[in-house]
């Protein structure tokens, strides 16, 4: 029977890498889980701490952690995040943050509004104008390229291709 907490630490072990079984757990999915569970608070645990367990944790050499050596870093991270409660309590209410959780945005693809003004063509300036057509749809390389003039002389010259004329 698997545990509550056990089930976030495999959607969270998972998350962004659906070829991994899900029992071991990376430390940026470590990471994110605090953060998003509310394990880590910025005040009594900060990212900083939370790295330092998972690497304390985790078998030398390796860059995950098993649910087990999760457990232990648990119960180094539960001390700090209910100071004052006895272990097993303070085990207990950091149980209880992670407990049926999933990481944020799983499968749901966000259209963030940020995105569509940095991607309308029709908003550049500048040399950028340049690399779109009035639809928005790119040039490749001809709005690009500065296309090189081989003529021998320099791109402001004035008097370009005169030199025969007066010698």
């Amino acid at each position: 029977m698997m545990s509550g907490v056990e089930e976030a630490f495999r959607k969270f072990a998972t998350y962004g890498d659906t070829a991994t079984s899900g029992s071991d757990m990376t430390g940026k999915n470590f990471s994110k889980m605090c953060k998003e569970c509310g394990v880590m608070d910025g005040k009594a645990v900060t990212s900083t701490d939370v790295d330092i367990v998972f690497n304390k944790v985790k078998t030398k050499g390796t860059r995950t952690i098993t649910f087990a050596q999760f457990q232990q870093a648990m119960k180094e991270l539960c001390s700090k995040r209910f100071k004052g409660k006895a272990p097993e309590e303070a085990l207990q209410a950091l149980y209880g943050l992670i407990e049926g959780k999933e990481p944020a945005n799983v499968g749901k693809s966000t259209k963030a509004g940020a995105v569509e003004w940095l991607t309308d063509a029709s908003k550049y300036t500048g040399s950028h104008k340049e690399r779109f057509d009035e639809r928005g749809k790119g040039k490749g390389l001809a709005g690009r390229e500065e296309r090189a003039d081989h003529s021998g002389y320099v791109g402001a010259y004035k008097g370009a291709g005169t030199y025969d004329q007066t010698h």
